[in-house]
């Protein structure tokens, strides 16, 4: 049987690659990414250390609670285990940028000539709006949260946070506003894809604002300070995804046409 003729424009035609082979792939930048995020995570704990990291991720509600109040650790092995933690996630995030190329760097010989262009700007741009979403929640959320929680405490109450509590509640807002701060990224992606048209985009502002705020209801502590920190900053990063996407298509089209024929 004579398999049907492949299209001469077709830019990705020859360059498939057996199932297992993609396996192998997937598997080789996974080991890299993770060797990286182990030597980030080593490096740390050799400075600043695990204790110098926890007391950097705790000064937000250090500051909110009453003088000479602290954090408590409730559980046996929190004091050990609690730091250890939080240098595996700042690991994490100082490897970012090398876990993101290797996984776009997995997925670039799926990509036309044109699309590839896009996939360092995107690289450096999602690793730097992930950053800019943790340093907004540390530096502007968490300490209002703190302030929040002392100030509505009842004078009849000490209030002192498990560490433990306190970490995982930090590390969730972490992870929801780095990802809520690519917003841009995703509309971008789905204009130059051609998955969504921009005007489609546009029309779905009202749509969006809803789900932002559902989200941001779901997925932050049941206060108004940490929802509108988050449903605001994404409404915002939509509107700038879209202009973005307007003008990254603007400036596609005007070097196509350049092109000589």
């Amino acid at each position: 049987m004579n398999s049907s003729p492949q299209d001469p424009h077709d830019e990705l035609a020859g360059t498939e690659q057996p199932f297992v082979e993609h396996l192998i792939e997937l598997r080789d930048r996974l080991v890299r990414a993770l060797l990286a995020v182990g030597l980030c995570f080593g490096l740390l704990c050799l400075w600043p250390g695990p204790a110098g990291l926890y007391d950097l991720l705790a000064a937000p509600m250090s500051r909110a609670l009453p003088e000479g109040a602290k954090l408590i650790a409730t559980g046996t092995i929190s004091p050990f285990m609690v730091p250890l933690k939080i240098a595996m996630m700042a690991g994490f995030l100082l490897a970012l940028p090398y876990v993101l190329y290797q996984l776009w760097a997995f997925v670039a010989p799926g990509l036309y000539s044109h699309e590839k262009r896009y996939v360092l700007p995107l690289v450096v741009s999602s690793t730097l709006l992930f950053f800019v979403g943790v340093a907004f929640c540390y530096f502007l959320v968490l300490p209002a949260l703190s302030a929040f929680i002392v100030a509505f405490a009842p004078t009849a109450v000490q209030v002192a946070p498990d560490i433990e509590q306190y970490f995982g509640t930090v590390l969730t807002l972490f992870m929801v506003f780095g990802l809520a701060f690519e917003v841009p990224i995703a509309v971008v992606v789905l204009a130059l894809l051609n998955i969504i048209p921009i005007e489609k985009l546009k029309e779905w502002r009202g749509y969006f604002i809803v789900v932002a705020f559902v989200v941001a209801a779901i997925v932050t502590p049941p206060d108004v300070i940490s929802q509108l920190s988050l449903a605001i900053p994404m409404c915002v990063l939509y509107e700038v995804g879209i202009w973005a996407a307007v003008l990254l298509k603007r400036g596609s089209k005007k070097s196509t046409e350049s092109q000589p024929t």
